[in-house]
């Protein structure tokens, strides 16, 4: 099982060079999104902040950002390729499962309030969602923020 685990604690590395190499969810979800943000994956909700838009509500190639936990010391960050229903979504990924970038999977929203603040992800060597629970921020768009406007 520690062996599952030590992978993911490279996912949010801005270096490049984690425990798996070169194949990280921060600097991967960057290239596929565009998103100018940095560093560690669980830091780019706050970096990401006047900059894009944040909501709880997934569309296709928004940045799901898991916070950082004991499991996740750096967090995680995946990129929405499709919804499904309002609780569950396909991601597309790398270094969730050590050393890849995977297509297409699942991840439900398992929190009490519907709001994508705890989810459960699809873990491919076992071919079903993982028994874990993990806590996200919500979503990042490329959109930006809602601003008043400068007549108001």
């Amino acid at each position: 099982m520690l062996c599952g685990l030590l992978p993911l604690a490279a996912c949010g590395g801005g270096s490049g060079r984690g425990w798996n190499g070169s194949v990280q969810c921060a600097p991967y979800a960057r290239s596929v999104t565009g998103l100018r943000l940095n560093g560690a994956a669980a830091g780019w909700w706050r970096q990401s902040e006047g900059a894009y838009a944040h909501t709880h509500v997934p569309a296709p190639g928004e940045v799901l950002v898991f916070r950082s936990t004991h499991r996740l010391p750096d967090g995680h960050v995946s990129v929405v390729r499709q919804v499904r229903g309002s609780r569950a979504i396909l991601v597309d990924q790398a270094n969730w499962v050590p050393g890849r970038i995977d297509r297409g999977i699942p991840v439900v929203d398992v929190s009490q309030a519907n709001d994508w603040s705890a989810v459960r992800v699809w873990w491919q060597p076992v071919h079903s969602l993982g028994k874990s629970v993990y806590p996200t921020y919500g979503f990042i768009s490329r959109d930006l923020p809602d601003r008043p406007s400068p007549d108001a």
